[in-house]
């Protein structure tokens, strides 16, 4: 099977790489000057499970090779437009598109640029961040990927993708639910990143004050009851223990979303928090925390964007 991986970042760099450890064939499509320090350096990543380095097959926009069976999509909500150009030579008739992202909106406008069928359902599991040396830094050891077929059930396809993972150290066995998958972290994400921003703080300095914790397991009864009118009701345990992990004193759980509001930087709150938010309108859930976090967000947003 050959693999396209969409960048050498955080997310992309680190399941690629495992795949490339494995003796996978795997090529990264990169910007010229991430190609370049690849081919120099090789994909350093650093992890509880094991450092490695691969010396990769790179690809570049002049010269992407396709078509390949399976383009792996890891990329920002804000840059999906050019993702999918980017790898639209990749695709073939038969190929299929993993995408990596958090959320949902993403699904749509991928099916609309591939067709329904190319495109899987699919969540990432793993803690990593890029270093300003390149290498890749690997914080916990959360190493998987939930995919599937969205219309559910397990075929031939998702087996032969899962076989590609399968003495790698990412798990990835395959779902039979890949909805329920996403919406679960849909869930998840939401409310971790809705707090961080909303707080400005982790979630052990959440945690440490005295109604933290009671407007967390708030914002993820919030959540929680969307996707239930969704029709993808969150299994009890998955929610039990993220309700820990949530809550959880002297954490340093920090989502993306919040580092990237203390850079000044973009981020993805239209299309996390603000989906959800939409969402919730939509089928008449109350959601009062929930709005106040993308109220929140919006206002830096906007900020933002009048500065720029």
């Amino acid at each position: 099977m050959r693999i396209l991986v969409l960048g050498a970042g955080a997310v992309g760099g680190y399941f690629g790489g495992r795949l490339a450890e494995a003796g996978r064939d795997v090529t990264f499509l990169v910007r010229p000057a991430r190609a370049a320090l690849l081919a120099a350096q090789g994909l350093r990543v650093a992890s509880p499970l094991g450092d490695f380095t691969v010396r990769p097959q790179l690809a570049t926009a002049e010269r992407v090779g396709g078509p390949y069976d399976l383009v792996l999509l890891t990329a920002k909500h804000y840059d999906l437009d050019q993702a999918i150009a980017a790898i639209r030579p990749a695709v073939g008739p038969e190929g299929a598109v993993l995408p990596l992202l958090n959320g949902l909106v993403h699904i749509d406008r991928l099916a609309a640029a591939f067709g329904p069928d190319a495109v899987l359902g699919g969540v990432a599991y793993v803690g990593a961040s890029l270093q300003p040396d390149g290498s890749i830094r690997h914080h916990n050891r959360l190493s998987g990927i939930a995919f599937g077929e969205r219309g559910g059930g397990i075929g031939e396809r998702t087996r032969a993708i899962a076989a590609q993972f399968a003495d790698s150290k990412v798990e990835a066995p395959g779902s039979a639910d890949v909805l329920l998958d996403m919406w679960e972290k849909f869930v998840m994400i939401t409310t971790m990143a809705g707090m961080n921003c909303l707080m400005r703080g982790t979630i052990g300095e959440i945690a440490a004050t005295a109604d933290g914790a009671e407007l967390v397991l708030q914002l993820l009864a919030e959540n929680r009851a969307v996707a239930a009118a969704s029709g993808h009701r969150p299994r009890d345990q998955y929610c039990d223990n993220i309700a820990k992990m949530l809550t959880e004193k002297g954490s340093v759980n920090n989502a993306s979303m919040h580092h990237d509001l203390a850079q000044g930087s973009r981020t993805e709150a239209e299309w996390i928090v603000g989906d959800m938010r939409r969402r919730a309108a939509e089928l008449g859930v109350a959601t009062p925390l929930l709005r106040a976090a993308w109220a929140h967000l919006q206002v830096y947003e906007n900020r933002r964007a009048a500065a720029s």
